[in-house]
Order: structure tokens, then sequence, then C-alpha cells
């Protein structure tokens, strides 16, 4: 039988230490609190971050492994710079937060359900409203092809997830996400667990402590949210196919 800590519901921050978490399942650390902003941003900063489904407590991980981009050298395949070199696509960011997030909520076509509840869609929306959650959008015209979600503390940013509503969406949304990041001197992007789709885009793993000890520095630092505020770079899916 498992056995976690149960956060204290009064102390938004009041998190074990990571090292504490367990081997298996892989990262999981604590149970209980709540969405509050005040939690959710406590956690982010330790690199702790929730995920759990409908019919379990709030459960939070902190993995062995971490799953990071470095914003300045994302890597994009060959057929995917062809692609977007004659796609028209327009990015933008914080257009259509609420619709990216429950786009990212919807049940995938291999998937019986989702992590992203009711309550993790307004716990979102209530850092949204805060300044501190964003979206980066990918538009054919008028239409949402895809996008990207998460967070930012300091000169960090944490996704959280993203969507295709069409082939390459997700891809064309976090390519333009690390290229704003990067020139807002925002040096990584958590994304959390690997994946093969991941991998080709140049993700990398970081060991726990050295993840955590990188996100201290960079959580404390000042933050980009003036950045966000209207000032996210004029960026077509052509421009990132180099």
């Amino acid at each position: 039988m498992i056995r976690l800590p149960f956060l204290d519901p009064a102390d938004p921050e009041a998190f074990p230490p990571v090292e504490r978490a367990l081997a298996e399942p892989d990262g999981l650390l604590a149970a209980g609190g709540d969405l509050s902003p005040a939690r959710l941003l406590a956690a982010y900063r330790r690199g702790i971050f929730p995920w759990y489904s409908d019919g379990e407590p709030i459960l939070w991980w902190s993995p062995a492994m971490r799953t990071v981009f470095d914003t300045a050298r994302p890597h994009v395949p060959r057929r995917l710079a062809r692609w977007m070199r004659r796609c028209d696509w327009q990015l933008r960011a914080d257009t259509a937060f609420g619709a990216v997030v429950r786009a990212c909520a919807a049940p995938r076509a291999r998937d019986r359900g989702t992590w992203i509840g009711a309550a993790m869609i307004q716990a979102y929306e209530r850092l949204h409203a805060l300044g501190h959650a964003h979206s980066v959008e990918a538009w054919d015209g008028d239409r949402l092809v895809g996008g990207i979600y998460g967070v930012s503390v300091g000169r960090m940013f944490f996704g959280e997830s993203m969507f295709s509503a069409t082939e390459n969406g997700s891809k064309v949304a976090l390519l333009a996400l690390c290229r704003a990041l990067a020139g807002w001197d925002c040096p990584l992007l958590d994304a959390q667990l690997a994946s093969t789709h991941l991998s080709t885009l140049g993700a990398r793993e970081m060991p726990r402590g050295r993840f955590c000890a990188e996100v201290a520095a960079l959580a404390a630092g000042k933050g980009v949210e003036g950045a966000w505020r209207g000032r996210f770079p004029t960026l077509r899916a052509a421009d990132l196919g180099g």
C-alpha cells in the first residue's frame, strides 16, 4: 500500500522535499491540498506539478527525470520545416486561452478519458486571469488548429498540455512558444514527461536535482509578464520553417 503525505490545506507552501518522491510510480510525491493559485505557483517553483484523474485526490508529482526544451535550440525536422515554409497559419498568444485548455481536455482518439477535469480548467483559468498562465495558438484564418498552454513563473515556463485539431497544430504552437521564450531570455521550457512526439522536436531529459536547481534560479528572477501583455511576437508558421 502506498502511503503518501497529505498536504496541509491551510498552508499552500507545505510540500515535502522532492527527494522523497516515490520511485514507483515515478515521481509521486504527495496528495491532497487544493488547486489555489498560491499552491500551484508554490508547486511549480519547486519543480512539482499536479496530475490526477476524476475520482482521485489531487496528486502531486516530481519525476526523477524531467523533460525539457532548450528554447533557443528546438529541433525542426526537415519535412516539418518544408511544410511550414508553405504554411500561412498565424501564431498568437492569449487570444483563446479557455478554448486551448478545453481542447487539451477533450479525450484523445485512443484514450477513454482526460486528466484535465473541471477543477483543473477552473484553476488554470484563475492563473490566466492573474497573468501567470498563458496559451499560444495556431490559427488557420479564424479556425483554431492547435495550441499549447502552461504557467509562467519568473523566467521559467512550465508547459501543461497541447493539442492539434489538424496535423502539425501542436508542433507549430510549441515552436512558436520556444521562439518567444528564447527572445525573452527564458532558456528552459518544462515539458514534464518524455514522449516520442516531444523528442522529435528536440526535448531532452534532465535529472530532477538539476532541474529543480535550474527552476529555483529562473523562477526567482525578474518575470516576463510584461512581454506577454500584447507583446507576443508577430509570427507565421512560415517564419518557423527557417
